[in-house]
């Protein structure tokens, strides 16, 4: 996980004092790369980087010239197949690193806006072709990787990965989309990420296969390529726990070498965070004792998580309460995983969008409605669970993958018949997933019921929150909530209190729209809530909230 800020004119030489400025811009997120700082100047373009070093240590750092100089390119991501690209012969280029993200550069050279499509991996980029004096802005489809845009003074166009970057320099600050690419010529971003199964139509009638198994491992192998230390995040929930079965099953022989050499690191570390006997910690230990993982249990107390919150809102950079609950944990977490030496760790998140695992999911009324309540979830992960993800870890300097929404397996798993995926008396949600890895993790997790992960640390957590909020936020205060927040008005004292934290540090209206604001139940949409009408009497993103269909681990 890297850090980048980009500053572009076409018409206009850039001020002097604009490399100082890019500088001041970048520390801001140095502490997603602290292993090596490095800056491009012309009269048209500045790119900034902050390193984490994952791949190519020794000659990775950026931002990467072209053999003529002619192309710059500034990445925040890891590019999973780029081993193929360097091998195929359409792309020859006399490669200067064994950096992932080099690729780019030959890809530019021979498709230009359509190298995307070439991609799979987590990324953000600017890329700045100095003889035709233009640029080239791109985003993973999912939207992994965070970045934002902004426009300052004299037509300057602004991106950085993260909103802190421009506050204070540009106004008009944006989330860059997910899935899209930017020119000068454009006005807006453009959208380059389209599947047929965007539409139920497409996948309707689509009969089942058995490869599920075989395109989650190839997908978690793929993104185990790493030249320093990295683990697992083990909640003890399924998806966790089945990305970790498969990084022990391959972790013997380095990837890199594909599999004809020993691994650097071959034992595999794990980590889970929690209150004391919480659900997750409980769970996890029994599948690292499983796997015979090395095994690092993380306790937090809520003293400890509320003393951290206005360090997680500044760093996650959103006030939506659903991911200010989960990624206070995963933030006290990271921080530990980074005393251990560790850089990278792959996670579960983007599974119960893909395979509809959230309790509301057992009120989908038709497999149509399921499919298309899974598409909103996808559509809006670099919102929720991808940005917490992160951020919570980049904030230690910590990079987080995510094999469930590689693009490969993505579009195997979106084209399996939504009916397949439904819930019913004899199905439990994700049961196709749960068959697929019988016999990878125990059974009493291959079969337990989804836990949100701010429910799973411990059900206090949420509780004493709510609780804390409602002492901080006085009711005449609250009661003039519109007035003072006119823009995404709180529902309720905690995302008051949130809200007022993220207010401290991202001032404005426009930084306030980047995070979103809806009516959920149990992580629901919006569009969601019709499918129960009790649904409508019940507005609270914890999973706990399905009452009929939860039940407490403990």
């Amino acid at each position: 996980m890297c850090g980048i800020v980009a500053i572009y004119n076409k018409e206009i030489k850039l001020d002097k004092d604009m490399r100082s400025k890019s500088l001041s811009m970048s520390k801001k997120v140095r502490h997603r790369g602290p292993d090596w700082s490095g800056i491009y100047t012309s009269d048209n373009a500045i790119l900034a980087h902050e390193r984490l070093s994952i791949v190519d240590v020794k000659s990775g750092k950026q931002p990467i010239l072209s053999n003529n100089e002619e192309l710059i390119l500034a990445v925040n991501g890891e590019i999973y197949n780029h081993k193929l690209i360097r091998r195929d012969n359409k792309y020859k280029y006399d490669y200067k690193t064994e950096s992932d993200c080099e690729v780019i550069i030959p890809l530019y050279e021979n498709l230009k806006n359509d190298l995307l499509n070439h991609l799979n991996g987590i990324f953000a980029f600017f890329l700045y072709d100095k003889k035709n004096n233009s640029f080239l802005v791109g985003r993973d489809p999912i939207g992994v990787i965070p970045l934002y845009m902004g426009e300052g003074s004299n037509g300057n166009k602004y991106f950085a990965s993260e909103m802190k970057c421009l506050v204070g320099f540009c106004e008009n600050i944006k989330e860059f989309p997910p899935g899209h690419f930017m020119t000068e010529k454009d006005k807006d971003p453009v959208k380059y990420y389209k599947r047929d199964w965007m539409s139920f139509d497409k996948v309707k009638n689509h009969s089942s296969t058995s490869d599920l198994r075989d395109s989650l491992e190839k997908s978690v192998k793929s993104q185990m390529m790493s030249d320093v230390p990295f683990g697992v995040l083990l909640s003890g929930g399924l998806d966790s726990s089945i990305i970790s079965s498969i990084v022990t099953k391959y972790s013997k022989n380095r990837i890199e070498s594909a599999d004809k050499k020993e691994a650097w690191w071959p034992r595999v570390h794990s980590f889970a965070v929690g209150l004391k006997n919480s659900p997750d910690l409980i769970a996890a230990r029994k599948v690292a004792d499983h796997l015979k993982t090395v095994h690092h249990e993380i306790h937090f107390t809520i003293q400890e998580a509320l003393d951290s919150l206005e360090d997680v809102i500044y760093y996650l950079e959103t006030y939506d309460v659903t991911t200010v609950r989960a990624s206070t944990p995963m933030y006290l977490m990271a921080r530990y995983i980074k005393s251990m030496g560790i850089k990278m760790v792959l996670s579960g998140e983007g599974a119960d969008e893909i395979f509809g695992g959230y309790l509301y999911f057992h009120k989908a009324p038709s497999s149509k409605e399921f499919h298309e309540e899974t598409l909103r979830k996808i559509n809006k992960l670099h919102l929720y669970d991808c940005l917490r993800a992160n951020k919570s870890l980049a904030a230690w300097g910590v990079e987080g993958r995510v094999p469930f929404l590689d693009v490969e397996f993505l579009d195997y798993s979106m084209n399996i018949n939504p009916s397949e995926k439904m819930i019913n008396n004899e199905k439990i949600e994700k049961n196709i997933l749960r068959e697929a890895f019988k016999g990878y993790i125990p059974e009493s997790v291959l079969w337990r019921q989804k836990e949100q992960f701010s429910d799973g640390v411990g059900y206090s957590w949420i509780d004493s929150l709510k609780e804390y909020a409602n002492q901080q936020i006085d009711d005449k205060s609250y009661d003039n909530r519109k007035e003072i927040f006119p823009v995404n008005t709180p529902r309720s004292k905690e995302e008051y209190l949130f809200r007022q934290i993220f207010e401290k540090h991202f001032p404005g209206d426009d930084c306030a729209k980047c995070v979103p604001s809806s009516k959920s139940v149990a992580c629901s949409t919006e569009e969601a809530l019709k499918w129960d009408k009790e649904f409508e009497n019940m507005i609270d993103p914890s999973g706990r909230s399905i009452k009929k269909v939860h039940k407490d681990s403990y």
